[in-house]
């Protein structure tokens, strides 16, 4: 179902996806070498629960934890564990912030040391990406727009777009319609109205874009073991210009 917000609807996602944007930059001063994937998730929770929110992943469809967190070749959906970060690392954090009624999404991928050249260079242009697809959440585009700007951008550079995942409207439930792909052609799919909201969310890999699901029954990972990128922003359709009402930039604060 496709649920179109309010103002004051939105201004409550927005205050969600505040403490989001703020849980990222907790996180991030912790992604270091010897760090496990759990203290990870616990710094998460404690913030989240400390500012009057709960954990979205929590719970859902059985996930035990408050992050999703996947290492190199997962692209998403990974889970905390005993693991400790070892440099050359490549570490998605995945997060979701239910406040006030109203749930927020967002996502980065974080290099652990020295990383191989091509690895950084997967996560900057998959970072472009996101942005690329979010000058396309306005006022008559239509979903394919998104797909295609996201699309285009990344397979210029030889990587795979991941097609089995894709972002999704947000907001009372953490998953609301329209899915929104990573891949698409102009023009195509539901016009874009205002009040829309929307997580975008690039899932690249440097090799294929093909993935498979880990016995875990929740890590996908892609199939020729090859690293991948994710990165998500909540984002809201307006005329003209779309409104982000997450931000990395307490994440840069915390990694500058």
């Amino acid at each position: 179902m496709i649920v179109y917000k309010t103002e004051e609807e939105i201004e409550l996602i927005k205050q969600s996806a505040n403490i989001l944007s703020q849980v990222h930059g907790e996180v991030a001063k912790h992604v270091a070498e010897g760090v496990t994937t759990l203290k990870l998730d616990s710094v998460a929770e404690e913030f989240i629960r400390d500012n009057g929110g709960s954990p979205s992943f929590k719970g859902y469809n059985g996930f035990k934890h408050s992050l999703c967190i996947s290492l190199n070749s997962a692209v998403v959906h990974g889970i905390p564990s005993k693991y400790a970060l070892q440099s050359g690392d490549v570490v998605s954090i995945d997060c979701g912030v239910f406040f006030k009624g109203f749930h927020s999404d967002s996502a980065y991928t974080h290099a652990v040391g020295e990383v191989a050249p091509e690895v950084t260079e997967l996560l900057r242009r998959t970072k472009e990406s996101l942005y690329k697809g979010i000058d396309l959440a306005v006022v008559g585009s239509r979903i394919g727009d998104i797909g295609f700007a996201i699309q285009s951008h990344v397979e210029q550079y030889g990587y795979g777009v991941v097609r089995e995942l894709v972002g999704h409207g947000l907001g009372r439930s953490l998953h609301e319609g329209p899915e929104v792909p990573n891949y698409g052609k102009r023009g195509q799919g539901m016009k874009l109205q205002e009040g829309l909201v929307i997580a975008i969310e690039p899932m690249v890999n440097l090799g294929s874009r093909h993935v498979v699901q880990e016995n875990d029954g929740w890590t996908i990972r892609t199939r020729d073991k090859k690293p991948s990128a994710h990165f998500e922003h909540t984002v809201v359709v307006r005329k003209g210009k779309a409104e982000i009402l997450t931000t990395f930039d307490y994440i840069d604060k915390a990694l500058n």
